[in-house]
């Protein structure tokens, strides 16, 4: 009788791979983010497991909202205090912290417990097209869609 295959942390071969952000929509880049991030691309994904990859996030800053999401889609954060709410419009957040924009939407697509955590510091996100991450041999990710 075959079991199930489960994959062993020990034995997962990670790879690095560039997606680039320019003039794509922030969801569908995020979205195919999270599910390289988990390693649901590779056959012997186990949701327990991390099998996922790393991946670099080039062009941030070009990465595309639709409609009128500039002005009106909020990030919130609280200080912990009375009152202590701030919120921040999705334009000005993209002109100020690009990189941060698209590490809110991956984790959001990513579990929310100490796997989900641990696969979201897998993720490097930067505005421009430079990278410090060349020694990887990181390969190019296409986007479907």
């Amino acid at each position: 009788m075959r079991t199930t295959y489960m994959a062993k942390p020990n034995e997962v071969d990670r790879k690095w791979y560039v997606v680039d952000a320019a003039n794509k929509p922030l969801g569908r880049v995020a979205s195919e983010v999270a599910a390289i991030l988990r390693g649901k691309h590779k056959p012997q994904f186990t949701p327990h497991v991390d099998t996922g990859d790393f991946v670099v996030v080039i062009n941030a800053a070009k990465v595309k909202l639709t409609g009128k999401k500039a002005s009106q889609k909020m990030y919130y954060r609280h200080s912990g205090y009375p009152g202590g709410l701030k919120s921040t419009p999705a334009g000005e957040l993209r002109e100020q912290r690009p990189d941060r924009m698209i590490e809110l939407a991956v984790k959001g697509m990513l579990p929310k417990n100490s796997l989900g955590r641990k696969q979201l510091k897998k993720l490097k996100v930067y505005a421009g097209t430079e990278h410090p991450h060349q020694a990887q041999n990181p390969e190019t990710w296409e986007l479907r869609g």
